[in-house]
């Protein structure tokens, strides 16, 4: 009996952890990428790891906050590393 909750449980966890990326990764496209990003990506493979029902949207987290940091890289790397201008 305890192995079927514990079962739940940690679907339920892993489902909450897929839910959790999506909505990280989301708004990590244009705002506090830098910290956003790396966290929806560990979160997205944890519930890919810990078997989500909740596949494809783990999948798009996981997407998003690889997305989040190459929009980061290429404005640093575009604006050699300076992502806001003060002085123009």
């Amino acid at each position: 009996m305890s192995t079927a909750v514990s079962t739940r449980t940690d679907a339920a966890e892993a489902d909450g952890l897929a839910v959790a990326s999506f909505l990280l990764g989301l708004p990590g496209l244009l705002l506090f990428n830098i910290v956003l990003g790396p966290i929806a990506v560990v979160l997205g493979a944890l519930a890919l790891v810990r078997g989500t029902r909740r596949r494809a949207r783990a999948v798009l987290g996981l997407c998003l906050g690889v997305a989040s940091l190459v929009i980061l890289a290429v404005t640093t790397a575009t604006s050699h590393g300076v992502l806001i201008d003060i002085h123009s």
